[in-house]
């Protein structure tokens, strides 16, 4: 039988021709994320652990998105000890104030996450990366210090459901992009999408812009807007192929708007 899209990266990235459902496996990493909320934590456990450098400075990224401009002294405590280790590490993609931005939408600006990669974040919305072709998911602070220090990280191989995406979104339908995320795997939540993840096509899924496709895929994480537990393994949309798209038109309004008009 063969393997689904996200199969065939993890069988990469473990050493193996063949991966399966349900089976665990050890995987290299090529991206490890974190923010100014969760980067902080990692940083104690990975000095907890006695950890010495990180395992390569170019593919751990911190990006202080969240309280940048800090909104109090916490926050800019937090932030100090980001640049700190950063500036220690030597890490070479790190976003502080005047660079930085919103991160899962400056990873793929700056062309730092790509087609093929495996990729954990610890921030929820990882998943976003799935929409240019990655295996990416959102993990706890404690796995990034792991995967930090290691450059690896343990996965469940995740079972795939097909979703087919006809017709497109309107104001006319009262339909909205985040609709999307709700309407797929709001049902699935609970069941058939733990430890698992969802792959949509169809020419619903080929008419979106990449950017909207960026933001589906951010959004599968808290599909009603709760966070189940075991969806954080439901890792992306993975909306495969997608990444190819030829046709990107910029939106003349802002990402919360139906693209499609």
């Amino acid at each position: 039988m063969g393997m689904t899209m996200t199969q065939k990266i993890l069988a990469a990235h473990c050493g193996q021709e063949h991966v399966k459902a349900g089976q665990l496996i050890e995987a290299n990493l090529d991206i490890v994320l974190g923010n100014d909320i969760t980067t902080p934590v990692a940083i104690n456990e990975f000095e907890k652990a006695g950890f010495c450098d990180v395992f390569d400075k170019t593919r751990v990224n911190i990006v202080l998105d969240h309280f940048v401009p800090n909104k109090d002294i916490k926050s800019a405590q937090q932030s100090k000890q980001c640049r700190e280790f950063a500036c220690r590490h030597g890490i070479v993609n790190f976003f502080d104030v005047g660079k930085m931005g919103v991160e899962h939408a400056l990873l793929p600006e700056q062309g730092i996450v790509t087609a093929g990669d495996c990729i954990i974040g610890a921030d929820s919305h990882t998943c976003t990366y799935g929409a240019v072709g990655a295996f990416s998911t959102g993990v706890g602070s404690t796995d990034m210090a792991a995967g930090m220090a290691t450059g690896k990280a343990w996965f469940k191989v995740p079972s795939a459901i097909q979703v087919v995406l006809t017709g497109r979104l309107g104001r006319e339908r009262r339909t909205l992009l985040q609709d999307l995320p709700a309407a797929v795997l709001t049902p699935l939540a609970m069941t058939a999408a733990c430890w698992g993840l969802a792959a949509a096509g169809g020419n619903g899924a080929a008419s979106l812009a990449v950017w909207a496709v960026l933001l589906a895929a951010g959004t599968a994480f808290c599909p009603d807007g709760r966070k189940h537990p075991g969806l954080w393994a439901a890792l992306a949309l993975l909306l495969a192929g997608l990444y190819m798209l030829l046709t990107f038109t910029p939106p003349g309004w802002g990402p919360f708007v139906n693209p499609l008009g």
